[in-house]
């Protein structure tokens, strides 16, 4: 087998993320149909994947209100994508933000291409990444937060920071000509939400009795199914990162594979030496840990740095669901931080460390030493961290300001499914 380098990693990806390659004049019918199955598996992710995962995850009295979050989050995020979304964040332009040359698509033909698929897909599949990002986040506010209040918040918060995040990443901005490298997404959708989420957390408050009511999963196998739904799913979010049914699209297949499974064992066993006995949320945590961990990796590294990062990522979402929330005391109720931010922290910088070739990775641009690129690493975490931060926090206030962000404590007590949506999800 051939031997991938950076340069031929990059002639293979002819749209992944972050990297611009110029456009053929022909589509690829094979890569056409691999997008847009791509596509489908990550907007599955999201409904009814991470619905589920969540839904499972909080009480009962409030399973509706998550599911309803997630749906309606969804479909405003698909809306102001084809709106504004896309031309801002792929659009040619400054460092931070693109143009408005395609707002509503306009000037977009049906034949036009990126890279070697129709440019229609390749707005869907990123359309989707926004929607799953955005989703991720009302884990970390959820049952006690507002409905107006979300609505509100993803308005401000994808305009300002997602879009102009993509834009620096994968757009031809800031981080991406600085040279940073993510394949599918540790800045732009983990660390980028899980700030957001942790930001909400503290501005939001705790729970009425959290610290002195045991505040427990409500349903294990829909939060299992949802696991399911999503390491499913994640295939498509990482191999079609890959833009082409290529080789690079395989080495992220099997890199996804190999991290997860690892990842679910650093948990497992983990959690069953601290713990005393090994638990299907921790199997259900680890995988989704090992998933966040490689996504900016799976690309670009081999499989044996796969499976240090996933081994990695388990530890270190494990540390930071248990050690980690307590010394931030922060009601966190699907830990979005804990895993999502700290296995992105994580995978994002491994990446900079397992893409040398010398530890069986495709390789650095020219000129750049392992060093270099770990600092480029650590520069766009900060910058993602910061940025989403600051806006995440001037979106909740404003959403405070204008309709308040929580609602009041006997409607907390009794459910937002009953006081917010007006139904059950059980009759008993």
């Amino acid at each position: 087998m051939k031997k991938l380098t950076m340069k031929s990693a990059l002639a293979a990806c002819a749209l992944m993320p972050g990297l611009a390659m110029a456009a053929p004049a022909v589509a690829d019918k094979a890569d056409n149909a691999f997008m847009m199955i791509c596509t489908a598996l990550v907007l599955f992710m999201t409904i009814p994947g991470l619905a589920l995962f969540y839904g499972g995850l909080i009480r009962s009295k409030n399973v509706l209100s998550m599911l309803t979050q997630v749906s309606v989050s969804f479909a405003l995020v698909c809306v102001l994508w084809v709106v504004y979304g896309y031309s801002l964040a792929f659009g040619t332009g400054g460092s931070f933000f693109g143009n408005f040359d395609w707002i509503m698509l306009k000037g977009i033909a049906i034949t036009d291409v990126m890279g070697s698929f129709y440019q229609y897909i390749h707005v869907a599949f990123q359309g989707s990444f926004a929607c799953i990002t955005v989703g991720l986040i009302v884990g970390a506010i959820a049952e006690r937060i507002r409905f107006s209040a979300v609505v509100i918040f993803v308005v401000v918060w994808l305009t300002l920071s997602y879009i102009p995040i993509a834009h620096m990443v994968w757009g031809g901005g800031l981080l991406g000509t600085h040279g940073a490298l993510d394949f599918a997404g540790g800045t732009v959708v983990h660390i980028n939400a899980a700030v957001a989420g942790l930001v909400g957390a503290y501005l939001v408050g705790k729970r009425v009795g959290f610290g002195k009511e045991a505040f427990k999963p409500h349903n294990l196998p829909m939060v299992f199914t949802g696991t399911a739904i999503l390491y499913f799913g994640w295939f498509g979010f990482n191999a079609g990162s890959a833009s082409a049914a290529n080789e690079i699209a395989g080495l992220a297949f099997v890199n996804t594979v190999v991290a997860t499974a690892a990842a679910i064992l650093a948990w497992v066993f983990g959690e069953w030496a601290v713990r005393g006995k090994p638990s299907l949320l921790g199997a259900c945590s680890g995988a989704i840990a090992g998933l966040v961990g490689v996504t900016p990796a799976c690309g670009f590294i081999g499989v044996g740095g796969a499976l240090i990062v996933g081994i990695a990522a388990g530890l270190a979402g494990l540390w930071g669901v248990t050690m980690l929330k307590r010394w931030l005391r922060v009601d966190d109720p699907c830990d979005v931080f804990g895993v999502h931010g700290v296995c992105g922290i994580v995978g994002c910088i491994l990446t900079g460390i397992f893409a040398s070739t010398s530890l069986g990775g495709v390789g650095y641009a020219e000129g750049v030493t392992m060093g270099h690129q770990v600092l480029v690493q650590l520069e766009s975490i900060a910058v993602t961290v910061v940025w989403s931060g600051v806006v995440a926090f001037i979106a909740y206030k404003l959403a405070d300001l204008t309709v308040g962000l929580r609602v009041p404590e006997d409607q907390e007590r009794e459910g937002l499914d009953v006081n917010s949506h007006g139904e059950n999800a059980y009759n008993s």
